[in-house]
């Protein structure tokens, strides 16, 4: 008698039924099956938004019409509830969408870039459109299949619809930031209680559905898998984080115990929300620092390219002078990092792809730091390469408090081979131990101590690229700022590849991506630049904090001494806040005395506007782009006010209250007008998903410091960016900074400052660190070695 499938699939008449050749036409209908799934794709992509939206209607409610007819049952009657709800989220989120994507080139820097937040947040919108279209037709072609995976297809169409319904959510919200921002302007601008309240709405969301069965959706496809298994090890890293089994140190077998949540997409995607949401700075200073263990650093290292030179450098905190740009003759004292922990030595690793004159001197070999069994020793070489005229200069980003240069050194090493260039990555002290200003006063220090030994670092000097990530991009901006202020000689261009430019908390339409990010979500970003900005504070009623071990109390108590200090300090750290009233005196030069602070920045003489003394803490952009306007540069005074300039205590504003604290505030917020408020009115009867997860720990860090334009380059008046050599960006449209970028490159344009921005699509932030992945990945980092060869190579006038 013959078996079910067989009466059901009759072998072909004439055809072998061998096993051999039913493999063979399996296989081709499996070829056949994802050819036509790439064709589908590549025409969905091709369609227009309202086309999309039409299609998915269209199939929704076939769907719809077919599992309504098929009985009483519960897997039919969710499978119409889906397809009714797919039917109704994209009717409804069609015209947003469309009136975004109406008035979204108004905020590009140029027609050739087309960029900004709400253009992203459009395509992520249509992405997910996308996707459930390809499930809506695959559905309809397969629903009557003995084959059809009931249960997986529908709790895929939930995940999708949530995820779906969600984004609509921030589409209402981008378009009420539309209506309520200045003319071109992409970070609101206004009253804290405004900020607090649109992102105590925002972030009271839902996030789940994002970490779970559409973790990257966005994304490249070939960027998804990784993004599962980071997600897998930081919710099994977590579960041993919580319960102390690892503490605050990092074992391979934490990140591989994590089976359930990889079978269970839900399951990771609530424990991937909870993470996120509730744990310390410390949790994610140590995940991140994951790839820096023995057995992953030795793989990396493995498939990275080879290298003569890649050796730590300990720079000893030995006070040196170097000549004003200005006047050679006149010398400028540089001082070694004093913030907070007073002097102490900087840590740099020289990477270079050949051996040079001067790398195997014995004044830098004595300045060598042992790495243990995996140090790369520099050994004596018969042939030396000759000095190279240029030098790249490097900071590594890691949301300035986690990673290091060994992190970045695969892909560096790669820079140095095609650059061929000698490469220094300085590794700064990170936050929350060492808070603002300490690590952009050891990247000032190195970049000094770079320009005046290039010659032992295998380069002439000639050409000097100053080049970084992320947090590394934010600094190569503020050293670049702090070498003009002292008079010493700037970069001859930067190369800073998705930097962050504005730490100060508010909201853009890029920043509503980090709902959805899982490498960058919005506690996580606000974690860091509290723990950068000092504001890393005890918890009181925090269990998780109990299982820190006794390694986690020390660094704990450790970081809590050094607040003390930071805060008995407040009253000079306010002084970064402010400009000096008095002009230097047109003749006079700096003097070439040691600084006795590490705040000089301070010292910087800007004359008094009109918008008054005050001149930092109450500024928007628009200020400060009327304020530089009329300002005419001056020599930089180098020295400090001996009085204090009066006591700024940070204040941090609970932005996720319970109903009964949002009354109390709504109360004490009375003034403001309901038009005001940015929070999104949700059109009648639409309800988003809220959040389960108690998120009342993440606090906003308010604090004046956040808008000192050492901090947040883009706050910067006019005078200060001019001072900037020609600026290469390069930012990924998906990512949550990429309104830093683009709102960065246009002040500078503004200005008449020669600056690029360069833009890829598809990829995550970070993707440096990943570019060995894919091709996508490649390109990317291939772009960014093309804007640094910018820079070492310009281009000659034209002939």
């Amino acid at each position: 008698m013959e078996s079910a499938r067989e009466m059901r699939f009759p072998v072909a008449a004439g055809a072998p039924g061998s096993k051999k050749v039913q493999e063979g036409s399996k296989s081709q209908r499996r070829g056949r099956w994802r050819k036509g799934k790439a064709k589908a794709s590549r025409l969905s992509h091709s369609m227009d938004l309202r086309t999309v939206t039409q299609s998915l209607v269209t199939l929704a409610e076939d769907n719809m019409a077919f599992f309504s007819s098929q009985g009483p049952g519960e897997t039919a009657r969710r499978l119409s509830g889906v397809f009714a709800g797919v039917r109704e989220q994209a009717l409804g989120l069609e015209p947003t969408l469309g009136r975004l994507l109406s008035v979204a080139h108004l905020f590009d820097l140029d027609a050739e870039t087309p960029a900004n937040g709400y253009r992203s947040l459009v395509h992520t919108a249509r992405c997910c459109l996308v996707h459930l279209l390809h499930k809506s037709r695959y559905v309809a072609s397969n629903r009557r299949s003995i084959f059809f995976r009931t249960s997986h297809n529908l709790a895929e169409l939930e995940a999708y619809l949530t995820a779906l319904t969600q984004l609509r959510a921030l589409a209402y919200y981008a378009q009420h930031l539309l209506a309520t921002n200045q003319p071109g302007r992409l970070f609101f601008e206004g009253d804290e209680r405004v900020i607090a309240d649109f992102l105590h709405e925002y972030i009271t969301l839902h996030k789940g559905c994002f970490y779970g069965r559409c973790l990257g959706f966005q994304f490249t496809p070939a960027i998804r898998p990784f993004l599962q298994t980071v997600s897998i090890g930081l919710v099994s890293f977590g579960e041993h984080y919580k319960r102390n089994e690892t503490g605050l140190s990092v074992t391979a077998s934490s990140l591989f115990t994590g089976g359930r949540f990889a079978i269970d997409p839900e399951l990771r995607g609530a424990e991937f929300e909870r993470i996120v949401q509730n744990l310390d700075v410390h949790f994610w200073k140590t995940f991140w620092n994951i790839t820096e263990i023995q057995v992953l650093s030795s793989l990396a290292n493995m498939a990275s390219a080879t290298v003569r030179v890649s050796r730590l450098l300990s720079l000893p905190p030995i006070t040196f002078e170097m000549p004003l740009t200005a006047d050679p003759k006149v010398m400028v004292t540089i001082s070694p990092p004093l913030a907070h922990t007073g002097p102490g030595p900087v840590l740099v690793r020289l990477i270079s792809y050949d051996l040079r004159e001067g790398q195997d001197s014995e004044e830098l070999s004595s300045l060598g730091r042992s790495e243990g069994p995996r140090s790369l020793e520099l050994r004596s070489r018969p042939q030396q390469a000759p000095r190279s005229r240029c030098l790249v200069v490097h900071i590594h980003g890691g949301g300035f408090v986690a990673q290091t240069s060994k992190s970045h050194e695969p892909y560096l090493k790669s820079w140095a081979q095609e650059l061929g260039a000698p490469i220094l990555s300085i590794d700064y002290s990170l936050a929350p131990e060492a808070p603002f200003p300490r690590a952009l006063e050891e990247c000032f220090y190195a970049y000094c101590w770079a320009v005046k030994h290039c010659a032992l670092l295998g380069s002439t000097g000639e050409r000097i690229c100053l080049a970084g990530d992320s947090a590394g991009g934010n600094l190569c901006f503020t050293v670049s700022l702090r070498a003009a202020a002292y008079g010493v000689r700037v970069p001859d261009g930067i190369m800073a590849a998705y930097p962050a430019t504005m730490l100060q908390a508010t909201a853009s339409p890029s920043r509503l991506l980090s709902l959805m990010d899982p490498l960058l979500p919005l506690s996580m970003l606000s974690k860091c630049v509290n723990a950068y900005a000092g504001g890393e504070t005890e918890d009181h009623c925090d269990s998780d904090q109990k299982a820190l071990g006794m390694v986690g109390l020390v660094q704990r108590d450790t970081a809590l001494l050094l607040r003390d200090l930071r805060l008995g300090a407040s009253s000079w750290l306010n002084s970064f806040l402010e400009l000096s009233g008095q002009k230097s005196h047109p003749n006079s030069v700096p003097i070439a005395e040691p600084m006795r602070c590490s705040v000089s920045e301070t010292a910087l003489a800007q004359p008094e506007s009109p918008l008054g003394k005050d001149s930092l803490k109450g500024l928007t952009l628009h200020d400060l782009s009327l304020r530089g306007s009329s300002e005419t540069p001056d020599t930089p005074q180098l020295s400090l006010s001996a009085e204090a300039r009066g006591h700024s205590t940070p204040s941090a504003v609970n932005i996720l209250l319970r109903p009964e604290d949002a009354s109390e505030e709504s109360e004490a917020g009375d003034e403001l007008s309901t038009k005001d408020r940015v929070y999104a009115a949700f059109p009648e009867g639409f309800h988003p998903r809220r959040s389960s997860h108690d998120a009342k720990q993440v606090t906003l860090y308010s604090s004046p410091i956040l808008k000192n334009p050492f901090m947040s380059p883009l706050l910067a008046p006019d005078s200060m960016l001019q001072t900037l050599p020609p600026v290469h960006i390069v930012a990924c449209a998906l990512d949550p900074m990429l309104d830093d970028s683009v709102m960065f490159a246009r002040r500078l344009r503004s200005l008449s400052q020669p600056v690029t921005l360069r833009v890829v699509e598809d990829l995550p932030h970070g993707f440096l660190s990943l570019a060995a992945l894919c091709q996508e990945t490649r390109q990317a980092a291939a772009l960014c070695v093309e804007r640094i060869r910018l820079v070492l190579n310009p281009p000659g006038p034209p002939v």
